[in-house]
């Protein structure tokens, strides 16, 4: 359960590094074209490689800000390109469950005061910087009471806030 949290939290924040990069959408529901894989550019194939498996089960407004992402690549500075793509693997790999409770847990990380998103940003940021072998270990023990993360904004009926359910 500890490293379904983890799972959830480590895809959140990188949802929210790719959200960052991603255009923003209006508020008027527009009929976006869905893309086949074969109907995709070289580069944007390239780019969105990791994608390929799952490209078809996609929405439309997935592929778009999908495809929004791969054509600004180009554009972007090498670090910016290794973030997309370091972080593009791990989404990839999730579920469509996963994927939504990491977005709840998004949405819910962003509507914290400044000083908390700072706390978080700081904790991500050292949990980062830990050794491959120090992140297996963490994900492996129960979090402290003291690193809980805030509940989603809306929980699934049945659910206790601020659990997730294994896959």
């Amino acid at each position: 359960m500890a490293q379904d949290r983890r799972a959830v939290l480590t895809a959140a924040l990188a949802a929210a590094g790719l959200l960052a990069l991603a255009p923003a959408i209006g508020f008027a529901q527009i009929a976006l074209k869905s893309p086949k894989w074969s109907e995709l550019t070289p580069q944007e194939r390239e780019v969105l490689a990791p994608l390929a498996p799952e490209w078809e089960s996609l929405d439309a407004q997935r592929k778009q800000k999908w495809r929004g992402i791969a054509q600004r690549y180009p554009q972007m500075k090498p670090d910016e390109q290794a973030r997309v793509q370091e972080q593009m693997r791990p989404w990839a790999q999730l579920t469509p469950d996963e994927r939504r409770k990491a977005r709840e847990q998004y949405k819910s990380i962003a509507k914290l005061p400044p000083e908390q998103k700072s706390d978080v940003r700081q904790k991500w940021d050292e949990y980062q910087s830990l050794p491959p072998e120090k992140k297996r270990e963490l994900a492996t023990k129960p979090p402290s009471s003291g690193n809980k993360i805030p509940a989603p904004a809306s929980t699934p009926p049945g659910a206790k806030p601020g659990t997730t359910s294994p896959r």
